[in-house]
């Protein structure tokens, strides 16, 4: 079994001790170009942003990999037809903490709306003006939830916590979710119905100074429209923890690095612009749900038997 970085280690061979794997990890991405640093495994455990297309099942499937364990809930990464036609299973982890992905969306929402992090840089360099800071009540604002599986439903919870109104939408009707708002958090899978689902036609059918959260996946968003936007104060907030591009970026350090994207040099660049690096399902609990159904998941396959949780099995 092949995974990479250190909390990846930490929680998997916390947890391996139940199951008894020989587990193997490497720092590198899997592409067609390391794909053949895999030997002598059975299952190689993948992440969000390794590529794990035809070409790497292929190679897999040569050096006799039989089964594909993501590590998360997203599979747009993997050519699952590649996997049917090589015989390789592929297995993931459909539901680990939804509360830590909703959670971490309010949290963005909360800080853009506030400017905490501002007024944290600001005091520590004993600047305590006001001026800038201003915020709205959340309360009776109106929020719009696109996507309302087991994520969306629990930032709906959240939101109605605070007294917000909900919209929601979703391919099948859900009796929770109300009325249209105009704060989109987008909970919804990556597939060629939602890539772009926010470009320069959805947003100009939106309210003026929106704000967009986005926790999903980055292509859901069309970049350099919403670039657009915000420039037009057509949006006015923007708080994105994924990025259509991030497998160049996320995950690693580039602090002594010159950043090559310019695109997400520009986003960046905007006071209103918030963006974390794929950490809305960093938390204690995801991570222990992560290894343990994923170790699972392993065990039940080796053992030719049927995965109880059948979203978890995608081949």
């Amino acid at each position: 079994m092949s995974k990479r970085r250190n909390y990846d280690k930490v929680f998997f061979e916390k947890y391996n001790s139940d199951f008894g794997y020989e587990l193997d990890f490497f720092e590198t991405q899997l592409n067609e170009q390391t794909a053949k640093l895999i030997s002598n495994t059975e299952v190689v455990c993948v992440f969000v942003n390794d590529v794990v297309n035809e070409a790497v099942i292929k190679q897999l499937a040569e050096r006799k990999v039989r089964i594909i364990a993501l590590r998360c809930a997203g599979f747009n990464n993997v050519d699952i037809e590649a996997a049917k036609k090589h015989n390789l299973k592929v297995c993931r982890v459909p539901a680990y903490s939804p509360e830590a992905v909703a959670e971490h969306a309010m949290a963005m929402i909360l800080t853009l709306n506030r400017k905490t992090h501002k007024a944290y840089n600001r005091v520590r360099e004993q600047n305590f003006s006001l001026n800038g800071l201003l915020g709205f009540d959340l309360h009776g604002k109106t929020v719009g939830i696109i996507g309302t599986g087991n994520i969306g439903k629990a930032f709906a919870k959240i939101v109605t916590g605070f007294g917000c109104k909900v919209l929601a939408f979703d391919i099948v009707t859900d009796a929770e979710m109300e009325k249209f708002g105009v704060t989109f958090s987008l909970h919804c899978p990556l597939n060629e119905k939602t890539k772009h689902l926010i470009d320069e036609k959805s947003l100009s059918m939106m309210k003026d100074h929106v704000m967009i959260i986005n926790t999903s996946r980055g292509a859901l968003i069309q970049t350099l429209d919403v670039i657009q936007a915000l420039k037009k104060g057509k949006i006015a907030y923007l708080g994105i923890d994924v990025y259509e591009q991030e497998e160049k970026l996320f995950f690693k350090d580039h602090s002594e690095d010159i950043i090559q994207d310019d695109t997400i040099q520009r986003l960046m660049s905007f006071p209103n612009v918030l963006v974390t690096a794929h950490q809305a399902f960093f938390t204690n609990e995801a991570l222990t749900q992560i290894a343990l159904v994923t170790l699972g998941n392993v065990q039940v396959l080796l053992e030719n038997k049927e995965i109880d949780n059948k979203a978890a099995l995608l081949v």
